[in-house]
């Protein structure tokens, strides 16, 4: 993938720094379930949107599972913080291209040399995929996790369909303007477009790690 070695940081110096009380029992990462969260860099703490993906974070780590996002800021820093927060692991993809470094609340970075390596980095760390509130950048890390879930063979790639989460109302008109699709059929036969089975769709972190549950252990 053009990645380079992960680099981690010490449980201790993170304990200290972020008061997070739980230690993690050795080997633990290895079978743990890693969600990938993509969301935007701007939400500033207070807001809404930081909040709920604060809680995100926290809730997902108190479920046993790894949060991975893209290791900057905004909600990538929430949800990353809300986990170590109550001593969750994280994993940020990051990107030479830009010059900032991870935000404190990364454990393990991995830092890749393209925007593209970044992609698919998010998207093979993933079990599944949470999509939060964003703009362009979200837009197209949601797009492409769908389209390599939706065809067959790219489907591979990313070791098979895997749940994706989508958060309402934010994402609605998105879904609904492909939901249009079926239209295009010129003998209005009506289908709905297979990739829109894909999706699921929550309205709040405790529904997301709800149906995460529901999704993962079926």
């Amino acid at each position: 993938m053009g990645s380079r070695p992960s680099r981690s940081r010490s449980e201790r110096e993170q304990d200290a720094r972020h008061g997070a009380s739980a230690t993690r029992t050795p080997g633990r990462r290895d079978i743990m379930k890693t969600i990938t969260i993509f969301g935007s860099s701007l939400p500033a703490e207070g807001s809404t949107a930081y909040e709920d993906a604060r809680r995100l974070g926290r809730l997902l780590a108190e479920k046993g599972f790894a949060v991975c996002n893209g290791g900057y800021g905004g909600l990538m820093a929430a949800s990353a913080r809300g986990a170590r927060e109550v001593g969750g692991h994280t994993i940020g993809v990051t990107c030479t291209i830009w010059s900032g470094n991870a935000n404190p609340w990364i454990v393990d970075e991995v830092r890749v040399d393209s925007f593209m390596d970044r992609l698919m980095g998010l998207i093979e760390q993933g079990d599944a995929y949470v999509v939060l509130p964003g703009g362009t950048g979200t837009l197209a890390e949601l797009a492409l996790v769908w389209e390599m879930m939706n065809k067959s063979a790219l489907a591979r790639t990313v070791g098979g369909r895997k749940p994706l989460l989508v958060m309402a109302p934010y994402w609605q008109p998105v879904i609904d303007c492909l939901s249009q699709e079926s239209a295009l059929n010129a003998h209005g036969s009506g289908q709905r477009a297979p990739a829109l089975e894909m999706v699921t769709m929550v309205e709040s972190p405790e529904d997301a790690v709800r149906s995460l549950g529901l999704l993962l252990d079926s």
